[in-house]
C-alpha cells in the first residue's frame, strides 16, 4: 500500500496542477493557430521585404532605358601662364623711305595667354539605342526573381501551415491516447485494491500484488511519456506560431473528413505545385540567360547630346552646345560571350531535367499520401465497427453493474476497451486528414 501511494500522489499532483492552468489556457482552433503564423512568422516577413527588394530592382533597370544625364563643373587656379611671344617684324614692315623702314611689331612683344582662374560647366546626356534589347531582357530577368520571391513566399507559407497541422493533430492524437492511459490506470487501481482486499482475506497471493504494481508503474510511466510528447508539441506549435506562450488549449473537434477525389486527377494538378513552379522559372531564367548573352554581343551605340560653357581660356569658344554618334565594341566578348552562351545552354539543360525531376518525385509523393490516405479510411470503417461494438458492450456492463451482477473491474476493464476503441477512430481519422493535408500541400491547394 505504502508503494501505491508512492505512484498515486505525484499523479494528483499534476492532476491538480494540470486543472488549475486549464482554468487560466487560451483556447486555439487550427484556423487560428494558421492565421497567427502566418502573421507573426519572420521567415515570411523576411521574404516579403525580399520581394520589395526585387520590386525596386526592376525600377531600377527600368530607368536604364532612358538617356543618361551627365553634369560636371570644375574650378582650376593656375599659378603660371602660358605667353605668345610675336617676333619683331612678324607682321610685315611699313617702308617709310629707301633707307627708314619700320618693323610691325617694331620690337618683340610677349601676351600672357589666359586668366589663372579657369572654370567650365557642362551638362551632356546619353541616349543608348543598340542596348535597348539587353536592357529590356535585364528588366524580364529582374521582373522573374520577383516572382521567384513570391513563389518562395509561397512555398514557406504553406509549409508553416502544413507544420501547423501535423503538430495540431498529432497533439490531438496523444491527448487522446492520454485518456486511454488514464483509463488503464484506474483500471489498475480498481485491480490492485480487490487484491489488497483479498490479501487481508487470505484469499490470494504477494505475486498477485507485486504484478499489479509493475502495471501501475507501467501505466505511469505511459502517462508520463504522453504528458512530455504534448509538451514537445505544444512547444513546437508556439515556437512556429510565434505564441509567447505553451501553456494553450486544442480544439478536440473534429473538422468534417472531405471525400477522396481520382489520384490521377490529383496528378494533373501538380502545376500549382510551388517547387514545380519555382523548377519551372528556374528554366525560364536560364533561357533569358542565353538572350541576353546573345545580346551582349552587338556594338553600344547611342546618341550624345550636350552643352559646355568655360571661362578663362581664350582659345576655346564660351559656349558650345555639341552633338554625337558614340560607338563602343569589345571584340574580347565576341569570344567570351561563346563561352557564356556554352555555359547557360548547360544551365537551361540542367533547369530541364529538374523540372522532370521534380515531377517524378511529386508523383511519388502523391501516390504515397493517397496510399495512406486509403488505407486511413479503411481503418476508420473497421475501427467505427469496433467502437460500436464496445460502446454496446460498455452500455451491457453497466445495466449489469447496476443490477449488482458484475464487477467494477469488468466496467472499467470495459470503459479501457471503449476508450481505446475511440483512440483508434480518433487516431485513423486524423491520419487521414493529415493525408489529405499531404496531398493539398503537393498540388500546391
Amino acid at each position: 500500500m505504502k508503494n501505491l501511494k508512492i505512484f498515486t500522489v505525484p499523479l494528483l499532483m499534476c492532476g491538480i496542477l494540470s486543472i488549475q492552468n486549464a482554468w487560466a489556457q487560451t483556447t486555439y482552433s487550427l484556423e487560428q493557430l494558421t492565421d497567427i503564423a502566418l502573421k507573426s512568422n519572420r521567415g515570411l516577413a523576411i521574404k516579403q521585404w525580399q520581394i520589395e527588394e526585387r520590386k525596386a530592382k526592376v525600377k531600377e533597370d527600368e530607368i536604364k532605358r532612358l538617356p543618361a544625364v551627365n553634369l560636371s563643373s570644375t574650378y582650376q587656379y593656375n599659378f603660371n601662364l602660358a605667353e605668345i611671344t610675336i617676333p619683331a617684324g612678324t607682321i610685315g614692315t611699313i617702308p617709310l623711305s629707301a633707307t627708314n623702314q619700320v618693323l610691325l611689331p617694331n620690337q618683340d612683344e610677349s601676351f600672357t595667354v589666359g586668366k589663372k582662374s579657369n572654370y567650365n560647366i557642362g551638362v551632356s546626356a546619353y541616349q543608348p539605342l543598340s542596348q535597348q534589347a539587353k536592357i529590356k531582357t535585364g528588366i524580364e530577368a529582374s521582373k522573374l526573381e520577383t516572382v521567384v520571391s513570391e513563389k518562395e513566399k509561397q512555398k514557406m507559407a504553406s509549409q508553416i501551415k502544413h507544420g501547423i497541422e501535423q503538430l495540431y493533430f498529432g497533439t490531438l492524437i496523444a491527448q487522446k491516447q492520454l485518456e486511454e492511459a488514464q483509463a488503464k490506470l484506474e483500471l489498475a487501481h480498481t485491480r490492485m485494491k480487490d487484491v489488497e482486499n483479498a490479501l487481508e482475506a487470505g484469499k490470494t497471493l504477494d505475486v498477485n500484488k507485486v504484478g499489479l504494481l509493475a502495471n501501475i508503474a507501467d501505466e505511469e510511466q505511459n502517462i508520463l511519456k504522453l504528458n512530455f510528447q504534448i509538451q514537445n508539441y505544444k512547444s513546437d506549435i508556439a515556437k512556429l506560431a510565434g505564441l509567447e506562450s505553451e501553456n494553450f488549449n486544442l480544439e478536440s473537434s473534429l473538422p468534417l473528413l472531405v471525400g477522396l477525389p481520382n489520384v490521377e486527377d490529383l496528378k494533373t494538378e501538380l502545376s500549382a505545385n510551388p517547387d514545380l513552379q519555382l523548377a519551372n522559372l528556374s528554366k525560364n531564367k536560364a533561357e533569358l540567360g542565353i538572350k541576353a548573352a546573345k545580346l551582349s554581343e552587338r556594338p553600344d551605340l547611342g546618341l550624345i547630346a550636350g552643352y559646355a560653357f568655360q571661362s578663362g581660356n581664350p582659345l576655346a569658344p564660351a559656349n558650345n552646345p555639341f552633338v554625337g554618334i558614340n560607338l563602343k565594341w569589345n571584340i574580347q566578348d565576341l569570344y567570351a560571350n561563346k563561352q557564356t552562351q556554352k555555359q547557360r545552354a548547360f544551365q537551361l539543360k540542367q533547369a530541364q531535367e529538374n523540372i522532370d525531376y521534380t515531377k517524378q518525385q511529386l508523383s511519388y509523393e502523391i501516390d504515397k499520401a493517397y496510399r495512406k490516405a486509403l488505407q486511413s479510411k479503411s481503418l476508420i470503417e473497421v475501427a467505427e465497427k469496433a467502437l460500436k461494438y464496445r460502446q454496446e458492450e460498455l452500455k451491457l456492463q453497466t445495466d449489469k453493474q447496476a443490477a449488482g451482477m458484475n464487477l467494477k473491474t469488468d466496467l472499467l476493464l470495459t470503459k479501457v476497451l471503449v476508450a481505446k476503441a475511440e483512440a483508434d477512430v480518433y487516431a485513423a481519422k486524423m491520419s487521414y486528414l493529415i493525408a489529405i493535408s499531404d496531398l493539398d500541400v503537393l498540388i500546391g491547394k
